[in-house]
């Protein structure tokens, strides 16, 4: 199945699930996570996630999409960048399998990510880039889902296409 990246809106993308990049409280925040809330109706999905919540940075659990043309959105909780030696790297990569394991379960054909932990978090880009594709392409030689990669904005959409080389970033849409 297809892996892209783009420069893009997640809360507007036709996909069975988007990843919020959420806190451990499942609460809505800044960021991604606000404008999903925004978009799913933020007191219908507060309610869902308060019977979810609290989750362990890592971990990913997953609600209706409410008001969003997808159908599901997966809550992935990321980690705080300290300096990258308090096991950062490991818990970055869990919320995007954790993530990827939850769609499937949900028969999922098609799932978009933010760069999870790469805005307030401080997560570098390039490195959060890096995780995010190596997770995701190991899941890929298993399982068979369309999976997006949503970027903010164009510096890291270069980056990406430094990076990754036979995936070709998409225009913005």
């Amino acid at each position: 199945m297809p892996f892209t990246i783009i420069r893009n809106d997640i809360t507007n993308l036709r996909v069975d699930a988007i990843v919020n990049a959420a806190n451990t409280d499942l609460a809505m925040g800044g960021g991604v996570c606000g404008a999903i809330f925004i978009a799913a109706g933020a007191r219908e999905l507060q309610a869902a996630c308060d019977k979810l919540a609290p989750i362990k940075t890592g971990e990913a659990v997953i609600t209706p999409g409410f008001g969003l043309s997808a159908k599901f959105v997966i809550h992935a909780a990321g980690p705080v960048y300290r300096d990258g030696k308090h096991g950062e790297e490991k818990q970055l990569r869990s919320c995007y399998l954790n993530s990827l394991k939850r769609a499937i379960e949900n028969k999922c054909e098609s799932v978009a990510f933010p760069l999870i932990s790469s805005g307030i978090y401080g997560y570098p880009k390039d490195e959060a880039l890096r995780v995010a594709t190596a997770a995701i392409r190991d899941f890929l030689n298993e399982h068979d889902i369309a999976v997006t990669l949503v970027v903010f904005d164009k510096a890291t959409l270069a980056v990406s296409a430094e990076l990754l080389g036979e995936v070709v970033p998409q225009p913005q849409v």
